[in-house]
């Protein structure tokens, strides 16, 4: 099986139209099986066009750019999480080559305000993967130390929804970077959530952030903050960093994960 996260940085980028093709044409290339994109924005005045979807919705932008080279086979759940850069609600999406069997969206914050931007939502699928029933979320959490909205919170809040029968797959930006010790990633290590980049036969760095971002502002150093996670240890074969100028274009302010493993 073969996953993708990205956070898309969604029309906050130069020449988005471009990356949004790079990005289509990997999907193409590496045939994933599930990817999980945060940042998914769609124009807060744009026409509805079923289901809370609006026109200009990110992943109608990428379905598109797909179908134009001949890829048809993916299905998708989005799901809107709060008001980004005030003209946009900002969403995130998951997408399978296989059979949506369940899904789901909900808040982990204890807010559930959609106008204040620290307010985050989960989006879940459950797909028939030749015949075992597999979970997916896609994930964009707060920091560790936030007294408002504290990451611990909505790691709390999204482990009561975990079948612990069935395997998960927890997919995203994470906001804590793997790198600090006794913050968000021990946490999550804590709760029985395995890293599948430590798993991983073959791996790069993992850095997946470069510099300052928006809520990273301070930040010199590489963060490794976009992570695939799994609630029980799994065969990985492979974890490496994409789009990051090395491994395909830079198409974000983050870079994305694409993981390999045997389920």
């Amino acid at each position: 099986m073969k996953l993708l996260t990205l956070n898309c940085h969604s029309w906050q980028e130069v020449d988005q139209q471009h990356k949004i093709k790079v990005l289509a044409q990997e999907i193409k290339d590496k045939g994933y099986d599930v990817i999980a994109l945060q940042e998914v924005s769609q124009p807060i005045d744009g026409d509805v066009v079923v289901q809370g979807l609006k026109e200009g919705n990110f992943v109608y932008a990428l379905l598109d750019a797909l179908k134009a080279i001949g890829v048809t086979e993916y299905d998708f759940r989005w799901g809107f999480s709060h008001i980004g850069y005030e003209v946009y609600e900002e969403g995130l999406c998951l997408l399978s080559k296989h059979p949506i069997v369940e899904e789901q969206e909900f808040f982990v914050t204890k807010g559930h305000d959609t106008n204040y931007w620290k307010t985050r939502k989960v989006v879940k699928i459950a797909i028939d993967y030749k015949g075992k029933t597999i979970d997916f979320y896609t994930c964009h959490l707060g920091w560790w130390i936030d007294e408002e909205e504290p990451f611990k919170h909505q790691i709390d809040t999204l482990n009561v929804s975990i079948n612990s029968n069935r395997l998960s797959f927890m997919m995203g930006d994470f906001n804590n970077n793997a790198n600090v010790r006794d913050e968000g990633y021990d946490y999550m290590l804590s709760k029985g959530w395995v890293d599948t980049y430590t798993l991983a036969e073959k791996k790069d760095e993992g850095i997946t952030v470069q510099g300052k971002i928006d809520g990273w502002e301070k930040n010199q150093a590489g963060l490794r903050i976009d992570l695939i996670w799994a609630n029980q240890p799994i065969k990985v074969l492979e974890s490496q960093v994409c789009f990051n100028g090395v491994n395909k274009e830079i198409v974000s302010d983050h870079f994305g994960v694409e993981m390999e493993c045997e389920v």
